[in-house]
This record gives structure tokens, C-alpha cells and sequence, in this order.
């Protein structure tokens, strides 16, 4: 029964390809923020050191999000208007790769330097939860460039398919 009323998101690596990101020396540490509309905002425990060429950096970072009836009725409206609308642009858990400033520079910003997206409304027409996924990182400063590859997992189906069913008996 617990399954259908959780989302299971994990973040697992982040690579960078050459672009601004990969050239801009005050760019050293990155950390990613998962968030669910407007309700959550999870982030990953760690900032870790900026990915040179080819290479990517392991957050292993899992959390849930919680979309029960009883606690959590807000996010479950949401999910229940992504399945009902079918024109709501925000259908998607977004995630942020964030620059965080070096120990030494503390006046400087936390500063959003990409985003990727997963659409939780793709999830339940494909009827397929996201496993080990590489999905693209848009600059920030340019949507139409990827800078990047996120590896995330997100297990939001049986959740998706609960909600559907409330749906249809209301």
C-alpha cells in the first residue's frame, strides 16, 4: 500500500559537456535541487567538486516524496491536475544544478547555473517509471543549450496510477 503514496526520486551522477559552465573559474562546487512544483524542494547533501572533461561526480542522493491523502493532500491535488490538464505547463519535477560559492567567498550567491526536467505526466501515458535515465541539463542563461547530463531515477507511477484511480471514482 506504501508504494502507491510516495514518488521515489534519485540522483545519481552529473556530467558536463563544454560549454560556459565547464570554462567559468568561479564555478567549483555544485550541488542539485529536485522540486516538485511548488511544494518541495530536496536537495542534494552535498556540494561536490565541479566535473572536468568527461568525467562525472556521484551524488548517490535518493529521497521520497510523500503524496498520501491523509498528510499530503496538496501534492496529491497536483498530481491529480497533471492528469486532468492536459495543458498544465508546470507537469514536471524540475531539477536545478546550483553553484555553490567556495568556503572562501561567502558573499557570493548560491547561483542556478542548468535545469532538467522530468515529466511526471510522460511517466504515467508510457505507463514506465524513469530508471538510471540520462536526461539533459539546459543552461540556464540559454534553454536551447545542454551543458550537461543528470542520471536521476524516478519511480512516480504507482503513485501517478493511485491518484488516476481516485480520480475516477470521484
Amino acid at each position: 500500500k506504501q508504494e502507491v503514496e510516495k514518488i521515489r526520486i534519485k540522483i545519481t551522477s552529473l556530467g558536463l559537456t563544454e560549454s560556459r559552465i565547464t570554462s567559468d573559474e568561479t564555478i567549483q562546487q555544485l550541488f542539485v535541487e529536485c522540486r516538485l512544483n511548488n511544494f518541495l524542494a530536496e536537495e542534494t547533501p552535498l556540494s561536490l567538486p565541479k566535473p572536468t572533461g568527461g568525467q562525472r561526480i556521484h551524488y548517490n542522493y535518493s529521497t521520497v516524496i510523500n503524496v498520501d491523502k491523509a498528510h499530503n493532500r496538496a501534492e496529491r491535488e497536483y498530481l491529480k491536475s497533471i492528469l486532468l490538464k492536459p495543458d498544465l505547463p508546470a507537469d514536471s519535477l524540475k531539477f536545478t544544478v546550483v553553484s555553490d560559492p567556495p568556503e572562501d567567498e561567502q558573499d557570493l550567491e548560491c547561483e542556478d547555473i542548468g535545469f532538467a526536467y522530468v515529466s511526471l505526466k510522460e511517466i504515467f501515458q508510457k505507463q514506465r517509471d524513469i530508471i538510471e535515465q540520462d536526461i539533459d541539463v539546459f543552461d540556464s542563461q540559454d534553454a536551447s543549450a545542454v551543458i550537461g547530463k543528470l542520471t536521476v531515477s524516478v519511480e512516480a507511477l504507482q503513485a501517478l496510477r493511485s491518484v488516476h484511480e481516485e480520480c475516477r471514482n470521484d
